[in-house]
């Protein structure tokens, strides 16, 4: 069987925990910050779980992770 691609932009952004689940950042922390609370931006920092609807989607895209 040959390899399986990377997904170059997956690799990035996703990184799987030692159970095997899927460890993402928050979106919405680029820009535009201003009208933003400084309770929210400092929530958006810390990371979460991807859903389960999109584990095996995620690890599909990551082969080697």
């Amino acid at each position: 069987m040959p390899k399986i691609k990377t997904h170059s932009g997956a690799k990035k952004r996703f990184k799987l925990t030692k159970n095997g689940q899927v460890k993402r950042a928050h979106a919405f922390k680029s820009h535009i910050l201003n009208k933003k609370t400084s309770k929210r931006k400092r929530n958006l920092r810390k990371t979460v779980i991807a859903d389960v609807t999109n584990t095996a989607t995620v690890k599909r895209l990551i082969p080697y992770k």
